[in-house]
């Protein structure tokens, strides 16, 4: 697997991505420090997030306990107040690229991969919620471009079905990262990356948030090839992910306790321990995952097309991969515009 030149896999260096996110508070001049921060301390790439508030949170959409823990009180001003646009993102990739280093974004709308498709991403990642959104897993496969796909609060068989959605790809430009869906992890669970690769059979990595410098260097000696891990200016800042994240100072410290190469074989086939939803995951796994969900008000006994649907936030009703499988069918009562389906509204 390469990411632009750089070869990915044992016998190379791990792959370390510095994931900005929404640390930038909305503000691209922050992406652009952030940017410069990242290369001065040793990552291999930058991470943003390209999504739209309005296309990615329905009327039920909620807050994730960490994220009113930090202080917010509305889902959809949240994501407003943290929004960057296609072309302010364009500036942090040409400035990732002056420095050498690459761009890589986690897209949350299947409608918005071509939007994304403007500028010259390196890579594409998915969040850790959208193991289960198979549309969007499969539009940002067909980009040509790796894929990088988060593992947080899913389950092996998940993680097992996600791959072969995935399969045209496999070994060729798909990576799978273990994660643990909590901000900050309280643990780093690093060995259920070897479930994760016996479920997945790709390359491997692990997308780190605990509060610790060392894990990244635990992960590469049991055979992580590419390690992501937020950065921040500031653990104090007001905001949902700046406390589960590195200071520059402290990501320059992670970097350097790396060993220079994966070695061959580090990664073992195990099936312990299996890959399960963790207690601190099951909040993040209801709010944070996508359901099916009305593109407008629908009357009972109407047959549902292609334009009644989207995909939104959160993942409490019918699931994304379940898309297809409900074109044609009719409805049992009348359902509300932006609401998610569920089971008994179908007849």
């Amino acid at each position: 697997m390469k990411i632009g030149e750089q070869e990915i896999g044992p016998g190379h260096q791990p792959y370390v991505i510095a994931e900005i996110g929404v640390n930038h508070d909305g503000e691209v001049s922050r992406a652009l420090e952030l940017t410069d921060a990242a290369e001065e301390a040793g990552a291999d790439a930058v991470k943003l997030q390209l999504f739209e508030t309005d296309r990615l949170m329905s009327k039920a959409a909620k807050l994730a306990a960490y994220q009113k823990n930090a202080g917010e009180t509305d889902p959809l001003a949240m994501l407003r107040r943290l929004e960057l646009s296609i072309d302010e993102m364009a500036k942090v990739v040409d400035r990732a690229h002056e420095l050498g280093i690459h761009a890589i974004v986690t897209v949350f709308s299947v409608e918005l991969v071509k939007v994304a498709e403007q500028l010259p991403w390196d890579a594409y990642k998915s969040a850790s919620p959208d193991i289960i959104n198979r549309p969007l897993l499969e539009a940002m496969a067909a980009t040509d471009k790796p894929l990088i796909v988060s593992t947080g609060a899913s389950t092996w068989a998940e993680v097992s079905q996600a791959s072969r959605w995935l399969d045209n790809i496999r070994l060729k430009r798909l990576a799978f990262l273990q994660c643990v869906s909590c901000y900050p992890a309280p643990q780093p669970e690093i060995e259920m990356m070897r479930s994760v690769y016996q479920a997945s059979e790709c390359w491997i990595g692990y997308s780190d948030h605990t509060p610790g410098t060392d894990t990244g260097r635990l992960a590469v000696e049991m055979g992580a090839e590419i390690l992501e891990k937020h950065l921040t200016y500031s653990q104090a800042a007001a905001g949902p992910d700046h406390a589960a994240s590195l200071e520059p100072e402290a990501f320059r410290e992670y970097v350097s306790h790396l060993p220079s190469i994966v070695e061959p074989g580090a990664i073992e086939l195990s099936v312990e321990p299996k890959k399960v939803v963790l207690q601190c995951e099951r909040d993040v796994r209801e709010v944070s995952r996508q359901s099916l969900v009305t593109t407008k008000a629908l009357s009972t006994g109407h047959t549902i097309t292609r334009d009644d649907l989207t995909i939104k936030r959160p993942g409490t009703s019918l699931p994304p991969y379940m898309f297809n499988n409900l074109i044609g069918r009719t409805l049992s009562r009348d359902v509300e515009m932006d609401v998610p389906l569920v089971v008994e509204d179908l007849a």
